[in-house]
Order: structure tokens, then C-alpha cells, then sequence
């Protein structure tokens, strides 16, 4: 019953809490009224934004499920970022808008063996606009499945966010939901689609990191991403 309460807490995010909440009690302390509020509602969004919620994790080997929580606010066709090897042809975009107020932390779409992970400074424009995923910082990640199929996300910077993390290297193996990183505060994560893959979810639908399952491999259906587009 308590686990519902007690969220647990990214470990990076421990150092930015104590900070928020050092600069509380020190206002407090001095009786500065209006400046203790403001830091107080800072601290206590700290420790929300920097919550990592387990998650239950579908074990099918025949979907991919959500890199991150967030809202889908762009299905296109494009080129994937060449870092990834996925080729010069366009791929079916699902681009997953994260807010300053969802869960930031990433996941691995599938399981596989983590083949490219290449980091490309840039700008940081609103993440939600299609022009980041080609201009703004990001960390482009591709893995091969135990089928020898390359799925390719990237992890991107927005205007507020100022740090990628990480947390996988070339040749690791990983489970499916498997934590992958996190961003730094309110970014956009992309999952490019490998041919064959069937999309099941729309603009508008909000994802959850690790749970939603986004896409199928089914070899007897055509896709269904370019109703989408």
C-alpha cells in the first residue's frame, strides 16, 4: 500500500532536490515569504518530475512498446538521423512529446543487443516542433533484435532541457521496458518504425514509458502507419 505514496526517485535527480530544498529551508529560515513559496513549489516539483514508477512490461517478442511517456504529436514519414543505420529511405516517425510534468525517464522499445549510441550536439528548439529532430541536441540509439531487425529511437533536447543521459553502450543486451536513460527537463523521444512493424497508436494518444505497446511485427499485414501520415 505505501508503494502507491513513495515514488521512487532518479538517483541524478537526488542532487537538484537537495538543492531546491536547501534554498527553501534558507528562505524559510530568514522569513523572506515571497521567496520561499516559489522555492517550495520548485522543490516539491523536483521530486515529481524526477520520479521513476515501475512499470509492467508486456514480454511478447512481436511489438514494440513506448521509449517514453509522454503525448504522440507527430506519426510522418522520414529519413532516420544517419548515426542510426537504418538506412536513407524514409521510416514510419512517431515523435513522443514529453512536458515538464511527465515521467522522463526512457526505455528500450524491445529487446536486442544495443549496436549505436551516438550523441549529436545541436540546438534546442521546442521539442515539439518537427524541425528538432533534425536541428536539436539528441542520442540516437539503434538496436538489433534477436531476428536481426534494427529498430532505431533518439532521444532529444528541447528548449528546456539542457542534459541527455544515457544509461546503455554498444554491444549490451537488453530486455524490453529496459531503463535506457533520461532527459533533462521536457525533451521528445522518436521511434522510427522498421518496414514490416504495424502501428497501433494515433496522434493525440498519450504513451506510458515501457507499458504502451506501440507497434507489432506482422509479416501477413500491411502496415498501417501510412493511414497516419
Amino acid at each position: 500500500m505505501m508503494a502507491n505514496f513513495f515514488v521512487p526517485i532518479l538517483d541524478d535527480g537526488w542532487r537538484f532536490i537537495g538543492i531546491f530544498a536547501a534554498a527553501t529551508f534558507v528562505a524559510a529560515l530568514t522569513g523572506v515569504a515571497w521567496l520561499f513559496w516559489p522555492l517550495l513549489l520548485i522543490s516539491l516539483w523536483s521530486v515529481y518530475f524526477f520520479r521513476d514508477p515501475p512499470r509492467v512490461v508486456p514480454q511478447e517478442d512481436s511489438i514494440l512498446v513506448a521509449p517514453a511517456d509522454g503525448l504522440v504529436n507527430m506519426i510522418v514519414p522520414a529519413v532516420p538521423p544517419a548515426e542510426l543505420g537504418l538506412g536513407d529511405r524514409p521510416l514510419t516517425r512517431v515523435s513522443i512529446f514529453l512536458s515538464v510534468f511527465d515521467v522522463h525517464v526512457n526505455r528500450v522499445p524491445c529487446a536486442g543487443t544495443v549496436d549505436v549510441v551516438a550523441y549529436r550536439p545541436g540546438k534546442f528548439l521546442n521539442a515539439a516542433h518537427e524541425k528538432a529532430s533534425d536541428d536539436n541536441e539528441r542520442m540516437a540509439i539503434a538496436m538489433v533484435r534477436g531476428d536481426g531487425v534494427r529498430v532505431g529511437f533518439v532521444q532529444i533536447a528541447g528548449w528546456v532541457a539542457r542534459r541527455i543521459i544515457c544509461g546503455i553502450k554498444p554491444g549490451q543486451s537488453v530486455a524490453v521496458g529496459e531503463r535506457c536513460g533520461h532527459i533533462r527537463f521536457g525533451s521528445r523521444t522518436d521511434l522510427y518504425l522498421p518496414p514490416g512493424a504495424r502501428l497501433l497508436v494515433g496522434v493525440g494518444q498519450r504513451m506510458i514509458g515501457g507499458e504502451t505497446v506501440m507497434a507489432e511485427f506482422n509479416a501477413t499485414a500491411e502496415p498501417r502507419a501510412t493511414l497516419e501520415f
